[in-house]
C-alpha cells in the first residue's frame, strides 16, 4: 500500500459500493480503478491485493479530521 503526502482524493470521489466518501483507491492490473470508502475498503483489501497494482489508502484522514 501506498500513501501519498498530499491526498489525492476528493470529496468528490465516492465509494463504488455505497456512495460515501472514497478514501481508499485501487489501480487494477486490467486497467481500471475501484473506489472505496473505509469501511468496503477493509473488508475487500484481502481480495483487492491480489488484482490490484496499487492500493492508496487514506483513511487515516478521517483521524486527521475527528481530532480537528
Amino acid at each position: 500500500m501506498t500513501a501519498a503526502l498530499a491526498p489525492s482524493l476528493t470529496t468528490a470521489d465516492r465509494c463504488d459500493r455505497c456512495g460515501a466518501q472514497a478514501y481508499i483507491r485501487a489501480r487494477l492490473e486490467s486497467g481500471g480503478e475501484l473506489l472505496f470508502c473505509a469501511h468496503h475498503g477493509r473488508a475487500h483489501l484481502p481480495k483487492l491485493a491480489d488484482v490490484a497494482t496499487e492500493i492508496v489508502d487514506e483513511s487515516d484522514r478521517l483521524l486527521d479530521d475527528a481530532t480537528a
